[in-house]
């Protein structure tokens, strides 16, 4: 008779494949996370907006708990500023937080360059080669062309194969994104942009670690020059 609860316990782990407990897909807050993130980054919540948590509970049909965790996760990417006793904000992008940004862009990204140029395989240098021929394509569409240069940098930077500097840069990339229409709404920006990404497509071809560095140093500060505020 003391064998009967063992004998059970083997059913019902024999019963146990045919009802296996589902894992979420994505956790909630990362859900709200990621709308939010499309609204600020879109500017549907635009900068120093402060973030009603209330509302936005309604909204989503949530508690304020995922909402909570949400906001967290976009203040640790910088896009929310949390105000003590004043709740959260979108963060508004000053010209000091701009040069910030674009100094470690500017060292992060020419060393993936150099590094692309010296020991990309032909198969990256070709995909790299094929988003700047899209980039070239959709110049006259600039949210298509936005699309299109962010996926050619963060294809080199996958390149150079070094995922901490992929974070950083993605990180970073979205505090800059905060302030992107200044950028290439400038006159003339949009095709110097085009020129340098072309010399840079040159250099990496030509595997000249030093020039490929050289040229994303000067492509990054054209690019914090036309984002200035002032």
């Amino acid at each position: 008779m003391a064998a009967l609860p063992a004998q059970r316990s083997k059913k019902l782990a024999a019963a146990a494949p045919h009802s296996p407990r589902r894992l979420p897909q994505q956790a909630l807050y990362e859900q709200v996370a990621e709308k939010l993130r499309t609204r600020i980054l879109s500017h549907t919540l635009g900068a120093g907006s402060w973030i009603d948590e209330l509302a936005l509970s309604a909204e989503f049909g949530i508690s304020r708990t995922p909402l909570r965790e949400a906001l967290k996760v976009l203040a640790a990417e910088g896009l929310v500023t949390m105000k003590l006793r004043r709740g959260a904000y979108v963060t508004e992008v000053s010209d000091r937080d701009l040069t910030d940004v674009f100094h470690l862009l500017a060292l992060l990204e020419s060393d993936a360059a150099g590094v692309v140029a010296r020991s990309a395989t032909s198969a990256q240098l070709q995909h790299l080669d094929a988003l700047h021929r899209d980039l070239e394509a959709c110049a006259a569409d600039r949210d298509r062309f936005f699309a299109a240069n962010e996926a050619f940098h963060m294809a080199l930077l996958e390149a150079a194969d070094n995922r901490w500097r992929v974070q950083m840069v993605a990180d970073l990339r979205k505090v800059m994104k905060l302030n992107r229409h200044h950028s290439l709404f400038k006159q003339g920006r949009l095709e110097a942009s085009l020129a340098e990404h072309r010399a840079l497509m040159a250099a990496l071809k030509a595997r000249d670690a030093a020039r490929a560095r050289e040229l994303m140093g000067e492509h990054m500060a054209n690019g914090q020059a036309a984002s200035s505020l002032s």
